[in-house]
């Protein structure tokens, strides 16, 4: 059964514009502007198309046909689940058409209906540190529990990490979003093959690129401005100075998206991409609470609940240091907890003005008053 919302020839017009050489995101608003659909388009003189696009694009366009790639389209987006999207297509995300270049086609596999309203987009480095990635699901468990979907884009790391955190919130979150550099019927990295699958069956994975697209490093940059097009905000867990995730937040702070950063140490080359953006303006957060404040949407009972357990595993850290430097080793011994699970605490009570970090890895606690 066809996809509701489109029509095998409507797709295969859209698939024939896009595919005719020197048809770029510009020039195809250019000829949609002047003619309207792309029937419309095919049904026009070349000289008319002259007008419109250069001499050459307007001889590709008269003499453009349809392909095998257009038939295995079609026949993709009549399974359950599949679905082009084109400007045309009412289920084509809003948020996206106020980018620069929005892509003419989407290649969705899943949910559609998460595409709107917007949701967030939580990034970070594929090298991450263990904290890093308990934080990205931590934090992607969270706001998908407030209802917000988290848009990521399938990398190891930290995207990883939160598209799991987002379908870890069950039945009631709002789930995930994974854009991804390749075609839509195929995963990378390999390693995430079995999540793809998941996201495909809780959420929605979706692409620009045609079916049978293979993943080339030109593409990713591309995906980036698609999450921070797609999400009202992007949150950065961990990136390293020339990350791309700084290029996601770039992106979104310049269409007029937020932007949030988790600090870290001063001494972790992936804090450095982080604080870099604090720096620049970019909102420092050391809960969900802090995001889910600044996008004025309220905090759910079980968001409420976890915070007041941080709040009450802070006092056990300081409770537990005493008033006598003392190792981060024999802290968490003393605690019965791992290092990294000390480490996200220890940072929040840095960060508050609670404790001051002295050398040989040893921390002392602050009076307050």
């Amino acid at each position: 059964m066809a996809d509701p919302g489109t029509d095998a020839d409507e797709i295969a017009g859209w698939l024939r514009l896009v595919a005719t050489p020197g048809v770029g995101p510009v020039a195809c608003r250019a000829l949609l502007a002047a003619f309207g659909l792309p029937e419309a388009i095919f049904a026009a003189s070349r000289d008319q198309l002259a007008r419109v696009v250069p001499a050459n694009v307007a001889t590709a366009l008269k003499s453009a046909r349809d392909d095998a790639l257009t038939e295995k389209t079609i026949a993709w987006a009549a399974q359950p689940g599949n679905h082009v999207l084109t400007f045309a297509d009412a289920r084509y995300p809003r948020s996206l058409l106020e980018i620069t270049d929005p892509p003419p086609i989407l290649y969705a596999k899943g949910r559609v209906e998460l595409l709107d309203p917007a949701g967030l987009a939580i990034v970070g480095s594929r090298n991450a540190t263990p904290q890093g990635l308990i934080d990205a699901k931590r934090f992607a468990e969270a706001l998908a529990g407030a209802g917000l979907t988290i848009v990521s884009g399938l990398a190891l790391g930290i995207d990883g990490a939160a598209h799991e955190g987002a379908l870890a919130a069950g039945p009631g979150g709002a789930s995930t979003i994974a854009i991804i550099g390749t075609g839509a019927d195929v995963v990378y990295p390999a390693a995430h093959r079995r999540l793809a699958h998941r996201i495909a069956d809780e959420g929605l994975l979706l692409s620009e690129f045609p079916l049978g697209t293979t993943a080339q490093s030109h593409h990713f940059p591309r995906r980036n401005r698609l999450i921070a097009g797609l999400a009202r905000g992007v949150l950065v867990v961990e990136a390293a100075p020339q990350s791309g995730s700084l290029i996601t937040a770039r992106l979104a702070a310049e269409s007029g998206r937020d932007v949030f950063a988790i600090p870290g140490s001063i001494h972790s080359p992936l804090s450095k991409g982080c604080h870099r953006l604090i720096r620049d303006g970019a909102k420092l957060v050391e809960s969900v609470a802090d995001i889910l404040d600044e996008l004025r949407i309220p905090a759910p009972a079980r968001v409420q609940q976890a915070a007041a357990t941080d709040d009450e595993a802070h006092a056990r850290v300081l409770d537990a240091m005493g008033f006598d430097p003392v190792s981060i080793d024999a802290l968490a011994d003393r605690l019965a907890i791992s290092v990294t699970e000390l480490a996200s605490s220890l940072l929040a009570l840095e960060l508050a003005g609670r404790l001051v970090r002295l050398p040989g890895q040893r921390v002392q606690r602050v009076e307050t008053g």
